[in-house]
């Protein structure tokens, strides 16, 4: 189904990331990690990938809240690959706190990283995308951008920033032939959950209608539809992947 294409994935060495890397290797995608350093967690990744699934790997280190790396990194993956047709924008951080408590510095890293990461992404494949006529960008929300979280002001803020930059690149690329549609996970079990105390942990699944944690693969079952051309007339939207906890 993606044969061909070459997916940039930030954020791809782990939980969410990693599993949207597996899913559409898995479909045929040529894999372009972006990550802030390349390690063992990589390596093992790009050698997974390469063994199970035949595409081309590579890892390049990118801090997407530089604006300037994301240009290179955009640059170097066309270069190396031949062309860009995919483009999830996954990394992300928290630091949270309470509103009285939240330090200036913990709020600014996370809307850079989290929000102005995913537009210096966009930025950076925009012209790609709109010279080849098509393209496929999926950025990472959270139900937290919907619903506001207590203690999350700065996560929260930014997750509500993406959908409302999903929105206005949907608008502006809709004529080249490009889609930007955004998945708003809910309570995903990854190493940033397993952060979370158990008592926390348990009122979180209480309010979940299905019951249950969510996996990286759930979200990324629904980024392979977003990136594939069975997707080619959905764009603009919000897609919750949250077990019913954001029903309004």
């Amino acid at each position: 189904m993606l044969n061909g294409k070459t997916a940039v994935v930030t954020g791809g060495a782990r939980g969410i990331g990693a599993a949207v890397c597996r899913k559409l290797a898995s479909l045929g995608a040529d894999i372009a990690i972006a990550a802030r350093k390349c390690d063992e967690r990589t390596a093992a990744l790009e050698q997974e990938l390469t063994e199970q699934y035949g595409v081309r790997v590579k890892t390049y280190p990118c801090d997407v809240s530089d604006a300037e790396q994301c240009k290179v990194t955009v640059k170097q993956v066309l270069a190396d690959f031949g062309n860009l047709t995919i483009l999830v924008n996954n990394a992300g951080i928290t630091r949270d706190a309470l509103i009285l408590g939240m330090k200036e510095s913990d709020f600014d890293a996370v809307i850079n990283t989290n929000l102005k990461g995913t537009f210096n992404m966009t930025q950076a494949c925009y012209r790609p995308f709109m010279k080849q006529k098509y393209g496929k960008i999926i950025n990472l929300s959270s139900v937290s951008g919907q619903l506001g979280t207590a203690g999350q002001a700065n996560y929260a803020a930014s997750k509500a920033g993406v959908v409302a930059l999903t929105k206005v690149t949907a608008r502006e690329l809709a004529s080249r032939g490009v889609t930007c549609n955004a998945i708003a996970p809910g309570f995903i079990a990854t190493d940033m959950t397993d952060a979370i105390s158990e008592e926390a942990t348990a009122d979180y699944l209480k309010s979940i209608p299905l019951g249950r944690a969510g996996t990286p693969e759930d979200v990324a079952n629904l980024a392979a539809f977003l990136a594939s051309p069975e997707s080619d007339y959905v764009t603009g939207t919000v897609i919750r992947v949250d077990g019913g906890l954001a029903i309004s």
